[in-house]
């Protein structure tokens, strides 16, 4: 009985604890390898709630899925979890990568109250219009060789192989994740140089639209800035970042982490219990 009665409360609790956004767009899911947080993705998934949800692309992994089949109930879980989430309301949005570029050919076509469209244009509640798209295609490197996309990415595999066992020593010891890769593209000249370059890129096709800002994934870096007037902003990833863009009511664009969503209310929860 006092089992049942703790998890009725915890059940309460987390209902309780959802956290309400008018938007959220996320992307880079890698669904279907490994690498995939597919986990704290589906704790972040069940713990937000908006009107609209923007998935921009890369949400499944066509690429590895053709080298290794790679697909565990959790990835099953989280996409259970979308189409519920379209079937009680939400508007949910795909709009394809590089890394799911087969469902290109569906672009203007809905399955199951998901809407399959190339990029649009998002306006904000404070009335700003932000073209939102995946951001393959000002990738140069996709554009010109997309062998060396290939190549990349099964090198980008092996570093979050190793990134995995060297989180999983760094957990045993008591100590926060760290991403390797990441740290990688913030060294080496020539990433930061890529990076800032796609970034420009974009923000420059935003302007010749006459919008206010562009929201893209692709990168795998979290970022929101104001470039040369126009505000970009990158939603990250769900294999290193494990970040959001969310827009609140009142249509101020964040970016938010599992980290924000599920760890700091526990912490707050035991601070209550230690004052009890």
């Amino acid at each position: 009985m006092q089992k049942h009665l703790q998890h009725t409360k915890h059940t309460k609790h987390a209902k309780k604890d959802i956290k309400h956004f008018r938007t959220i767009w996320i992307s880079d899911l890698h669904l279907g390898t490994p690498g995939c947080q597919s986990k704290r993705l589906l704790e972040f998934l069940k713990a937000t709630e908006s009107e609209t949800l923007y998935l921009v692309g890369d949400i499944i992994d066509g690429w590895q899925l053709k080298r290794r089949w790679f697909w565990d109930q959790t990835h099953n879980n989280i996409v259970q979890t979308v189409l519920k989430k379209a079937k009680k309301g939400t508007n949910v949005i795909f709009v394809p990568g590089n890394h799911d570029e087969a469902a290109r050919q569906f672009i203007a076509l809905d399955f199951g109250g998901i809407q399959v469209r190339d990029e649009l244009v998002h306006t904000t509640a404070d009335g700003k219009r932000m073209l939102v798209l995946h951001g393959d295609r000002f990738d140069g490197v996709i554009a010109c060789a997309k062998w060396l996309a290939y190549l990349g990415d099964s090198l980008y595999s092996v570093i979050l192989r190793v990134n995995q066992i060297f989180n999983h020593w760094r957990a045993r010891a008591g100590l926060p994740y760290w991403s390797l890769s990441q740290y990688l593209k913030l060294k080496v000249k020539n990433a930061v140089s890529y990076i800032t370059k796609f970034e420009d890129a974009l923000a420059d096709e935003a302007r010749k639209r006459g919008l206010d800002g562009v929201i893209c994934g692709h990168i795998h870096k979290p970022e929101i800035r104001e470039i040369n007037g126009i505000t970009y902003c990158n939603d990250g990833d769900w294999v290193e970042s494990l970040s959001a863009l969310i827009e609140e009511a009142d249509g101020e664009l964040r970016l938010i982490t599992w980290h924000d969503v599920m760890l700091q209310p526990q912490r707050e929860d035991i601070k209550q219990v230690a004052l009890v």
